[in-house]
C-alpha cells in the first residue's frame, strides 16, 4: 500500500534511509567520515523537519509488518542544469531485501501521478554515477540524462548524473 508519509513514520524513514544508504554507498567498510556523516543525516529529528514542510512530499510503501520504502518530493527546488522544472525526486528508497517486488516503480508511478497532477512539464532528479541499478531503473522507466553534477559531504564531492522526466515527451509519444 502507497500513502502519505506522516510525522510518526519519522524514525522508519531515518532506518530505511541509513540501511539503503550505506548499503549502497558503503561496500568497503565504514570509516568516520561516511558514518559521521550518515548518522547526522538520517535521523528521525530531520525527518520531523521534513514532513513538517510544505515543500516536501514523502510517501511510503507499506506492507503488513511496516514502511519498506518511500519516495521524497521537493518542490521549489532548483536544478543543477537546465531542466524546465523545479519538482525534484530528492529520494527513492526501497529496502534491499524487497528489490524487485515493484515497491520503486509504485513509488515512482505515485511521484510522477502527481506530477502530472500539477501540470509540472517534468520532474528531475540527481543519481550517483556509480549507482548503476538506480540509473538503470530511472532510465528504463522513462528518464533522461541532462547533465551532471556533484554530491558533496564535506569537502569531498561525488559525480552524480541529473535525469529528467518530460511529461512533454511522454505525451508526444501517447499522441
Amino acid at each position: 500500500m502507497i500513502r502519505r508519509a506522516t510525522l510518526e513514520d519519522a524514525s522508519s524513514l531515518a532506518a530505511i534511509s541509513l540501511e539503503v544508504w550505506l548499503n549502497t554507498y558503503i561496500r568497503d567498510g565504514v570509516n568516520a567520515f561516511f558514518a559521521d556523516y550518515a548518522l547526522e543525516a538520517f535521523t528521525a529529528g530531520r525527518f520531523r523537519d521534513v514532513l513538517s514542510r510544505e515543500t516536501e512530499i514523502l510517501w511510503v510503501s507499506e506492507n503488513k509488518v511496516g514502511i519498506d520504502g518511500f519516495l521524497r518530493m521537493s518542490l521549489n527546488s532548483t536544478a543543477p542544469v537546465d531542466v524546465a522544472s523545479d519538482l525534484e525526486i530528492a529520494t527513492l528508497y526501497v529496502q534491499p531485501r524487497h528489490h524487485g517486488r515493484g515497491v520503486g516503480k509504485r513509488l515512482l508511478a505515485t511521484g510522477l501521478e502527481f506530477c502530472r497532477d500539477a501540470e509540472r512539464p517534468s520532474t528531475w532528479l540527481a543519481v550517483n554515477v556509480e549507482n548503476d541499478k538506480a540509473a538503470s531503473f530511472y532510465l528504463a522507466n522513462g528518464f533522461e540524462k541532462v547533465g551532471e553534477t556533484h554530491f558533496r559531504i564535506g569537502d569531498q564531492a561525488y559525480l552524480n548524473d541529473v535525469l529528467r522526466f518530460s511529461f512533454e515527451k511522454e505525451r508526444a509519444v501517447n499522441a
